[in-house]
């Protein structure tokens, strides 16, 4: 890739906490956007005081915070990561870099650097969905990550509907039943700042379990 700017797409609920160390490591060519799901905790306002984009998404679910925040990109690649310190954007950059002429969708493979930073049960769970995807599309991923890299006209092509936790699996089964060249790329995995929103309760990992089992059904 060029030196072009690449919009940084966040989805954020309640991660005051976390958004100061996460935007003061993005690379200089990146441009945040942070998609606020109705945070109460002021994320919006520490956003903006970081010189990020906030756009204001009112349809609860991670699906819509991803959406909308796509749909306000404006540059030609887009990228998608957590807005909870879990991943560090200067790892960006090896997105980037793997997002050359014949690749189409980079994804992260999550690799974590503590044992706390993923729980046995968790892993295990994206296991079996990578297992199901393959066998559902013949991609061979390691990891559902939440970080991913595509070019941003051909991504809204896609008309990804899923508006909660199987946003970021309705992408790669539609990129790749479209064709798409996918490539995965390691890397480092942190414990998050707080509580994860989607598979930190038992409600928010039942609605993710569902979710990805509907998509992989249909």
């Amino acid at each position: 890739m060029t030196g072009d700017v690449v919009d940084v797409i966040l989805p954020c609920l309640d991660e005051a906490e976390a958004l100061p160390w996460v935007l003061s490591r993005m690379p200089a060519w990146a441009h945040p956007i942070v998609a606020d799901n109705g945070s109460t905790d002021g994320s919006a306002e520490i956003a903006r005081s970081l010189g990020a984009t906030v756009v204001e998404v009112t349809q609860r679910g991670y699906g819509s915070a991803c959406h909308a925040g796509l749909q306000s990109a404006t540059g030609d690649v887009v990228a998608f990561m957590d807005a909870d310190a879990s991943l560090d954007p200067r790892q960006l950059e090896l997105m980037r870099a793997a997002l050359v002429e014949d690749v189409d969708l980079v994804v992260g493979c999550r690799r974590p650097v503590t044992r706390e930073a993923w729980s046995w049960h968790l892993r295990m769970a994206n296991r079996e969905v990578c297992r199901r995807l393959r066998r559902r599309t013949g991609l061979r991923l390691a990891d559902l990550g939440p970080m991913r890299l595509a070019r941003r006209v051909p991504l809204l092509a896609l008309q990804i509907q899923d508006r909660r936790s199987g946003y970021p699996l309705e992408t790669v089964v539609r990129a790749a039943e479209s064709g798409w060249r996918v490539a995965s790329v390691d890397v480092d995995y942190h414990p998050r700042a707080g509580r994860s929103k989607v598979t930190g309760t038992p409600l928010g990992a039942l609605r993710a379990v569902t979710d990805m089992t509907r998509i992989l059904s249909s």
